[in-house]
């Protein structure tokens, strides 16, 4: 028999009931990138994008940042697919990380599915995905999940947003989208679509928040033709250099009409730039000439004012084309007074520093650099506070979740649902991992909480960042290392002299005084211990702790100290060895 006050088992913060439908972000939310959301019907999952973001000045080395996909890995077998919304990177960069542990079906449109093949050809080779191909207007089935794909206007063609009807009710995820009547590819978000949804009854709106705090409406992209045109104008005896997002296939194609206007070769530059180009125009989502095209390596045949070079870098990535250029460590291109480059895109939170730093070195170069706002270089691809009411009024949810945006951007967009007359208790602002649930004949719970943090990824190794690499990658790169080499014999007694070497330590006082001090230090500890029954990490914490001391008296330094001690054995033991037994 059951207690009477005996509550649902509660497994992973979810209660099991007999019939829920949960919403659940690992990623996009309070932030921007890193979009993952988990959409749990019984015992089906469904996931919504699986993106990166990447790292700030406080996690050197690090190549990217992904959701923690601990949730979906104890849920495995729950898993039907993964549908991603586009192909930015800020939803599909996470699945290089995502396929081997889970490989589950991925349904995108075609340029989307192209684009993932592209990056899994470079991250994952070998690997097969299953991919199933959809078009704006599809409807499908997936277990119990009905979803209708609904074409959407973005900064990359192919976008969709998804309505998804579940047996509690129906879902509309916007994706990435703004309403752009004139876009450069002529497909419009779908109005009609979206307002169809709204009159079948919509329990639930999640909307890209990323510029809720934008006033009125975001420009159409057709306007950087505009601007294309008179700057080359102005610049018309210089080589253009244009750097812009490699999956910015709208912009990319402004490019190369504005460049036709003005009988300009085409060169491309970057390897995810040239194979994004090269998949866009097999697939018909770019229009170029052939004649235009030139290779990167032909370009010095071509007078400064018959050329523009197309590149990526416009974050400051610190191998991609525009920065080696600014390096100077381009082979194919030296850039000079002759030269102006484009930054066409605007800067990813966090990256401010490198891009500014890229600008600085191409004005040391003797460039013209044009990266101004009121210059109009840039066009969001991303709905303003208007547009965003626009969404609400036609789908009319009964229930709202802000997502895709910092937490400031997410208040001010449930600040504009409640000005459209959305209730404030059917708003949920939400953190990544909470649980959102939905039962039948009750209102939605906010309960619970899934592991949600982030993955570090740094080549083939993936972490935490509160891991213990991480501590020391910053404590290296704030203060430097200093290394002791030190060679003893198997009673601890000194062989040779200590050797010490520093990378980034700075040593303000008398050099030689503090080196002679450190020497005396380490040698010091060895001399304390040489004799006494103890072990290598006992000498390595007394090194540490002489040398520490030296540092912070004469330098105020806080220098990683990292001993290195090597033992010239005897070849036998007695109970007088000065190491123990199982260090050998």
């Amino acid at each position: 028999m059951t207690a009477k006050n005996s509550k649902p088992r509660r497994k992973n913060g979810i209660s099991e009931t007999k019939e829920h439908l949960s919403f659940i972000p690992l990623g996009g939310l309070g932030e921007i990138g890193k979009n993952m959301y988990v959409l749990e019907y019984n015992d089906e999952i469904i996931v919504i994008d699986s993106g990166l973001k990447f790292p700030d000045s406080e996690l050197p080395g690090i190549d990217y940042i992904v959701p923690d996909i601990s949730y979906l890995e104890e849920n495995r077998e729950k898993i039907l697919a993964i549908i991603i919304t586009h192909g930015h990177e800020d939803h599909t960069g996470g699945l290089p990380y995502v396929l081997p542990r889970l490989n589950v079906p991925i349904y995108g449109t075609q340029l989307t599915l192209g684009l993932i093949k592209n990056k899994l050809q470079d991250d994952l080779p070998g690997f097969k995905p299953k991919t199933f191909e959809v078009r704006a207007g599809d409807v499908i089935k997936i277990g119990s999940f009905t979803i209708r794909f609904i074409a959407v206007a973005h900064s990359i063609p192919d976008g969709v947003a998804l309505s998804i009807d579940t047996p509690l009710g129906r879902i509309v995820h916007t994706g990435d989208f703004k309403l752009d009547s004139t876009p450069v590819d002529g497909r419009v978000t779908e109005y009609g679509a979206f307002a169809e949804e709204g009159d079948k009854g919509v329990m639930l709106l999640c909307s890209d928040s990323t510029n809720a705090e934008r006033k009125g409406f975001t420009q159409s992209e057709r306007i950087i033709s505009g601007t294309l045109d008179q700057l080359y104008r102005t610049y018309r005896t210089k080589r253009i250099i244009i750097s812009s997002f490699a999956s910015n296939v709208h912009r990319i194609q402004q490019v190369a009409d504005v460049s036709a206007r003005f009988n300009r070769k085409l060169a491309f530059l970057g390897r995810s730039m040239i194979r994004n180009v090269e998949l866009a125009r097999e697939l018909g989502y770019l229009k170029i000439d052939s004649k235009m095209i030139i290779q990167i390596e032909e370009s010095w045949k071509y007078s400064d004012n018959q050329l523009v070079i197309v590149t990526t870098g416009s974050q400051g990535e610190p191998f991609s084309g525009l920065v080696t250029m600014s390096r100077g460590e381009n082979k194919a291109i030296d850039l000079g007074e002759h030269d102006v480059v484009f930054l066409l895109a605007s800067v990813i939170p966090g990256n401010e520093k490198l891009v500014n730093n890229t600008i600085n070195r191409l004005f040391a170069q003797g460039c013209e650099v044009v990266y101004e706002k009121d210059r109009q270089i840039h066009v969001s691809g991303h709905a303003s506070s208007e547009e965003l009411k626009i969404i609400m009024n036609i789908v009319r949810p009964q229930y709202f979740v802000p997502i895709h945006g910092e937490y400031k951007h997410m208040v001010r967009h449930s600040q504009l649902a409640q000005e459209v007359g959305i209730a404030q208790r059917n708003i949920f602002l939400m953190t990544n991992g909470d649980i959102l649930t939905f039962t039948r004949n009750s209102p939605p719970k906010k309960q619970g909480h899934v592991q949600a943090g982030a993955v570090i990824v740094d080549g083939n190794a993936a972490g935490s960042i509160k891991s213990e690499v991480m501590k020391e990658r910053r404590e290296i790169a704030e203060d430097g290392v200093l290394v002791v080499a030190a060679s003893v014999d198997d009673k601890g007694n000194l062989l040779a002299p200590v050797a010490i070497e520093t990378q980034g330590v700075f040593i303000s006082d008398d050099t030689k005084q503090v080196f002679n001090e450190l020497y005396a230090a380490s040698e010091r500890a060895i001399q304390e211990l040489a004799g006494k029954r103890a072990n290598i990490d006992t000498l390595k914490k007394t090194i540490k702790a002489r040398v520490r001391d030296v540092l912070r008296k004469r330098n105020s330094s806080f220098a990683v100290v990292l001993p290195v001690i090597s033992v010239k054995h005897s070849g036998y033991y007695d109970n007088n060895n000065f190491f123990e037994k199982d260090f050998f």
